[in-house]
């Protein structure tokens, strides 16, 4: 009799790919059929590392506070820092304080002042929610995340794949450096067209992201 051979680990590995698929496809229904009632909202990204209390934080959380009452759901990563802040100033107003929590190796915990908590495993499934449920994207300072987001949206629209929306880096101060890269090197090599520059826009007060949303929208009307 024939013993049976053993199956290797990288064999392990392939013979779960396929089934890898139907836990992508649940993450996508599910994240579809818990935010198709949502409304118009706005997707608030940031660092995990700001403190609570600090400058940032509570611009972020002015935003959110300002974006609840006019009418606007507030989605975040639903972590700390930036997005706490974000979460905390939707709920303040009365309004819809979303968090789409990821599974980490260090077990991002879901901030307490989300009322719509919606888990995922896959980075790539989560940021399709992210842009696919928001009327606009306000990005506060962060780090590789928060830049990955912040690429995943203007590659969208520069590609004509979703239709423009207002993209908005928080902090002038913060953002400049990133800003004059791409008016300098990425602009002078080709990479990008100079009307790709006009996909971002700046704001340093609460107050200016909402004027920026609000005069987007009633030209679109």
């Amino acid at each position: 009799m024939t013993k049976p051979k053993h199956i290797k680990a990288p064999d392990l590995e392939m013979m779960e790919d396929p089934w890898r698929i139907f836990r992508i496809m649940a993450e996508f229904v599910d994240g579809f059929e818990e935010l198709k009632d949502i409304g118009h909202a706005v997707s608030i990204f940031g660092s995990a590392r700001i403190k609570p209390g600090t400058p940032y934080y509570l611009a972020a959380e002015k935003t959110a506070f300002l974006l609840a009452k006019a009418g606007y759901g507030v989605i975040t990563g639903g972590g700390p820092s930036i997005m706490e802040a974000g979460n905390k100033g939707a709920l303040e107003a009365g309004g819809r304080s979303i968090g789409l929590n990821i599974d980490l190796p260090c077990e991002q915990k879901p901030n307490p002042f989300i009322n719509h908590l919606i888990k995922f495993h896959y980075f790539f499934c989560r940021k399709v929610c992210f842009v696919k449920y928001a009327k606009a994207f306000v990005i506060f300072p962060g780090g590789y995340g928060t830049l990955d987001e912040l690429s995943e949206s203007i590659t969208l629209i520069q590609t004509k794949r979703m239709d423009k929306f207002p993209v908005i880096l928080y902090g002038g101060k913060y953002w400049n450096g990133l800003l004059e890269w791409f008016k300098g090197p990425m602009l002078q090599e080709g990479c990008i067209d100079a009307e790709d520059l006009d996909i971002m826009q700046v704001a340093d007060s609460p107050e200016e992201v909402i004027k920026i949303i609000k005069k987007f929208y009633s030209k679109k009307k």
